[in-house]
């Protein structure tokens, strides 16, 4: 029997510099693969739509990353210093740069993530201990971000265990990261200016998880 999904509780300090937050869970079993190919059709003409129509210079107005980088200053981050990662990749689509293939599952969040402006979590579930909370990163509290090495998370919005944080809308943790022997997975869409739009996030990404990753047992949730 499926055990009950995973709930993320958010901490009284995120929750009073952004009252708006809210989040589109997805936890499914899944298969993950190097790459593929459907997968990239889709990919390469969303880029091409974006280089085509949208300026470098516009890539931090994205309704969605316009709040994202306002919870940033909240929260005491500059966001020119620390982008959310679904800034950071709408820049370098609209440099001209090639995205990163990486895996079906990592390609797929980054996919969700150029698509929505929404900054998007990804983790296995079998490397996660205890139950999830965000919160407001605290000087000196050690995180190592994937391929960015140690990462300074004071003033970040937070998603931790049980021992120590795994997340944020600028980089996830290496130790609870996705591989090729993920099995479990969880999907966290942050949405900093409420619900408006998320249940469609959350639907089209569980839609092309079950396509792409054949994904079973499914659990979709939108809270806050």
């Amino acid at each position: 029997m499926l055990a009950r999904m995973i709930t993320i509780q958010v901490g009284d300090d995120l929750r009073a510099r952004c009252p708006k937050f809210c989040l589109g869970l997805i936890e499914a079993s899944v298969n993950n693969t190097p790459t593929h190919d459907a997968l990239w059709v889709e990919i390469d003409t969303l880029c091409r739509t974006l280089q085509e129509t949208v300026s470098v210079e516009d890539a931090n107005r994205h309704p969605q990353i316009v709040v994202t980088r306002e919870a940033y200053k909240r929260c005491g981050k500059d966001p020119n210093r620390y982008r959310p990662s679904a800034e950071a990749l709408r820049r370098r689509i609209l440099q001209g740069k090639p995205l990163y293939r990486v895996s079906t599952l990592v390609d797929l969040v980054n996919f969700a993530s150029l698509k929505t402006g929404y900054s998007i979590g990804a983790f296995d579930l079998a490397k996660a201990v205890g139950p999830l909370c965000w919160g407001i990163g605290r000087e000196g509290e050690p995180y190592e971000g994937i391929g960015r090495g140690v990462l300074n998370i004071a003033g970040l919005p937070v998603l931790r265990d049980a021992t120590a944080a795994i997340g944020t809308p600028t980089s996830d943790s290496e130790r609870t990261k996705l591989s090729l022997e993920t099995r479990r997975l969880l999907y966290v869409i942050n949405a900093y200016g409420g619900r408006t739009g998320l249940e469609d996030a959350v639907r089209w990404l569980a839609e092309r998880l079950a396509t792409y990753a054949a994904a079973t047992e499914v659990e979709t949730a939108v809270t806050g």
